[in-house]
């Protein structure tokens, strides 16, 4: 398949931004977010998250749109980019997980799109829908890449966590994690071990509030 660029488009935007929001108060009982980083008017931002919903495609534009205000694009398997088009007109763009040769292409498209002026990127770097699990997740190499090539980049993970403990409806919790601080001269994969980690623990320490205490979450609706 071949590449499909970001095309953005404002009524799309605006279209898809007042859909997400109903889509996702129907979907779910209530929403809860715990947020640790905040980007500044001059800050570009890597957000990296577990992939283990059909909604995570929509959870981007909702964060972007209702917390972080950036100029966002999003990383979409092509598969799902072709089956679903509309994605590019809110600012994603394909990249082919079985071509890696393919796949440099689309990373070289991420990594210059954050040259943008307040350029935000969301990667979903397992690839892949998985089963939610309390093992660490098996990230592809992209992510370490991507964070060893940029500069004056911060990289933030988001942990995306949904429960039924109150109630049949599911409750959503999304968790935004502290910038992380690694050294870009390790090895890609020991550094994609590090950004697999900082995921997975602020997954477990989500869990471990989400449906009792809720402590440090604010409720969104």
């Amino acid at each position: 398949m071949s590449f499909i660029p970001a095309n953005e488009s404002r009524f799309f935007i605006w279209f898809f931004d007042r859909y997400t929001r109903w889509a996702l108060k129907r979907r779910f009982k209530q929403l809860w977010i715990k947020q640790e980083y905040e980007p500044g008017p001059t800050d570009r931002t890597v957000y990296f998250l577990n992939h283990n919903l059909w909604w995570d495609g929509l959870i981007p534009l909702y964060l972007n749109r209702e917390l972080f205000q950036q100029n966002a694009r999003a990383i979409m398997e092509d598969k799902q980019m072709q089956q679903y088009t509309f994605f590019s007109k809110i600012g994603a763009f394909s990249i082919n997980l079985e071509n890696p040769r393919a796949a440099v292409t689309s990373l070289r498209y991420a990594l210059k799109s954050m040259d943008r002026e307040q350029a935000s990127l969301f990667i979903y770097p397992e690839g892949t829908i998985t089963p939610p699990s309390e093992k660490r997740p098996d990230f592809k190499p992209g992510l370490a890449w991507l964070y060893q090539q940029t500069k004056e980049v911060d990289f933030v993970p988001i942990a995306i966590y949904s429960q039924n403990l109150r109630s049949s409806k599911s409750e959503l919790h999304i968790s935004i994690g502290k910038k992380v601080n690694h050294d870009k001269l390790m090895s890609k994969s020991k550094l994609t071990g590090l950004l697999e980690e900082d995921i997975h623990q602020l997954l477990l320490q989500t869990r471990k509030t989400a449906g009792f205490e809720d402590e440090g979450f604010s409720h969104q609706f």
